[in-house]
């Protein structure tokens, strides 16, 4: 039977926020932000292994407390200069313990409030897809096409489009092989897939499963965590 891993990558420096920190490692409820993510992919029993995906020169990493994990994270510091570089090195290096057909689940470093029912719909359904699957939020707002001067140029249909998540679920041989072929212009792991010519499975979730970027969405994950699988 096909197993389940996560993959983390963790290699970006979160330009975004405007500190020094990476914004994995920025504070959130007392612990770093990317604390609060494993805890939340650890819940789910179903997940074997998670693996971090560093940066070569990370210092930060080990100056913190990651016991809760021990016996089940892998820590690997083969980040490269893109998000799909790091995921397809860390796929590369997980290949000695995971099968091709093994499921795994990438999802953001700096997406800390995953609610675990939404991971464990991913979970049930993506696992009897023939491609796989990801978290996604349909789109709810009217959207604006900008022209070159920051002006409307067009309004954009909102039906039948969805905003992209984490986690992102493929098998391990799969994906490797889609970003193998896609290059490092891919920002997300469903993109490579699609390059193959197939259609990968929407999930719901909701706007609680956001990603860090600016310093006010710090404020709101803190708040959103109080109470999250309330």
């Amino acid at each position: 039977m096909s197993r389940f891993h996560a993959l983390i990558p963790a290699a970006g420096s979160g330009s975004r926020m405007g500190g020094e920190c990476p914004k994995q490692y920025l504070d959130l409820n007392g612990r770093p932000v990317i604390a609060h993510t494993l805890a939340a992919l650890a819940r789910a029993a179903r997940i074997e292994r998670l693996t971090v995906v560093l940066a070569p020169d990370d210092r930060e990493w080990e100056r913190h407390d990651w016991s809760p994990w021990v016996g089940r994270l892998d820590v690997l510091h083969c980040g490269g200069a893109s998000r799909a570089e790091t995921v397809l090195n860390g796929l590369e290096a997980m290949a000695a313990g995971c099968a091709a057909d093994d499921w795994v689940l990438v999802h953001d470093a700096a997406r800390p409030c995953l609610p675990s029912a939404a991971l464990g719909r991913l979970l049930d359904l993506a696992r009897d897809d023939a491609v796989g699957g990801l978290l996604a939020v349909p789109v709810a707002d009217t959207l604006k096409r900008a022209d070159a001067g920051n002006r409307v140029e067009a309004t954009v249909p909102r039906a039948g489009l969805w905003q992209a998540q984490t986690p992102q679920m493929f098998r391990h041989g799969l994906l490797r092989d889609a970003l193998r072929q896609a290059g490092a212009d891919m920002t997300d792991e469903a993109s490579a897939i699609e390059r193959l010519g197939l259609r990968p499975r929407l999930v719901e979730c909701d706007s609680r499963n956001l990603k860090i970027t600016y310093p006010q969405d710090l404020r709101l994950a803190s708040l959103i965590l109080e109470h999250l699988n309330d």
